[in-house]
């Protein structure tokens, strides 16, 4: 019996770059990967179905499967067709209700909706409510935080700061300084289990307080260095004490320009017959409830996460030794936090931010006046 002669195949340009990119993104499945290079394969000429499939190490049938498929319908003959099943049971009239039900309406006796609660409203199982959630992105039991700043200097300031860490001015430093209050020193009740294969660390959930102490820090927003020292309080005598610490770590023939907040501590008398006997420092308030914009803050959430949260700290002096091991640490490999915004990229997005806000309250004020 003589052996069928392979179907002849030709490609395009645009359908070799389809295939091509086919087989490079990562993100292709490997079975329409390995159908792009068998069609690839078999357009160049001379290829059989048997040295083909020798090369790719598949099968002749599967070679001539995907041969004929794309001779008959092209690229589109490379997917999957689709499969059969039980034919769709919830209509797109229940998905719609179910997902404006979550958006715009509330149970009577919760402040959200629970895939239970929302399933017995709806008469969907529990499952489809979870599906249908995942598939538009839905999580009724997660709130965020959020905070404008009624700053009337807003622009201003935030112009100011942002073209500090852009443009920063020549033969000067620009330190941002803030506190971190109230840090504790908390030892567990009993000793922290360590992590085994198959189990994380594990510690109880009850504590002792051994007390508190307030970190001042200045970070140089361009090197990443740290100047950092712990206090029992943070009064404006205690901000002074720091200012002095700046100023025998800065060089003196360097200007010098701080970020602060606008804490009563950093605008105190104390602090200010202070700056005015040293005229190199100039101070850069940031906007009220935009902590955000100070870059040391930053380096308190690193410092926190990597060294604090998770510390067991039986004294004061214990937790300040592990603050300066951190310090001591950012400074041996100092890493810049990078400022990659323009000011007018910051305020456009805090401008889109107050709008959207600004419509969904009206939203929500029709919506109450309508019932």
């Amino acid at each position: 019996m003589a052996t069928p002669h392979a179907i002849p195949i030709s490609l395009s340009e645009a359908d070799r770059g389809r295939l091509q990119g086919w087989v490079r993104r990562r993100k292709t499945g490997q079975a329409l990967a390995a159908r792009a290079r068998i069609v690839l394969a078999c357009a160049e000429p001379g290829s059989t179905n048997g040295n083909v499939a020798e090369t790719l190490g598949v099968s002749r049938t599967t070679v001539a499967l995907w041969r004929r498929r794309f001779a008959e319908r092209g690229l589109d003959g490379l997917l999957d067709e689709p499969r059969p099943g039980a034919p769709r049971k919830i209509t797109d009239d229940q998905v719609e209700r179910a997902v404006t039900t979550t958006l715009e309406e509330t149970p009577t006796n919760a402040t959200h909706w629970s895939s239970r609660s929302l399933a017995r409203a709806t008469g969907l199982s529990q499952t489809a409510v979870c599906r249908i959630w995942h598939a538009f992105g839905l999580k009724p039991h997660r709130v965020d935080t959020f905070k404008i700043s009624t700053d009337p200097l807003f622009v201003e300031k935030v112009r100011d700061i942002v073209g500090l860490y852009l443009s920063p001015p020549d033969r000067a430093l620009v330190l941002c300084v803030d506190e971190k209050p109230q840090i504790q020193a908390i030892e567990r009740t009993s000793p922290v289990l360590p992590m085994r294969p198959g189990q994380p660390e594990r510690r109880t959930h009850d504590y002792k307080r051994h007390g508190t102490l307030d970190l001042f820090a200045a970070l140089d927003a361009r090197t990443g260095r740290v100047i950092g020292q712990c206090r029992p309080r943070h009064r404006a005598q205690e901000f002074r004490a720091f200012l002095d610490e700046i100023d025998r770590g800065v060089p003196p023939d360097l200007e010098v320009h701080l970020v602060l907040d606008n804490l009563r501590t950093h605008k105190a008398t104390l602090v200010h017959n202070w700056l005015a006997k040293r005229p190199r420092y100039h101070l850069h308030f940031t906007p009220t409830g935009a902590s955000w914009i100070n870059l040391v803050e930053g380096w308190f959430a690193l410092l926190t996460l990597r060294q604090i949260r998770r510390g067991v700290f039986p004294t004061i002096e214990a937790l300040e030794a592990a603050i300066r091991r951190y310090i001591e640490a950012t400074n041996a490999e100092p890493h810049p936090f990078v400022w990659t915004k323009s000011a007018d990229d910051v305020l456009d997005s805090v401008r889109r931010f107050c709008q959207r806000t600004t419509d969904t309250y009206k939203r929500q004020e029709t919506s109450n006046s309508a019932h």
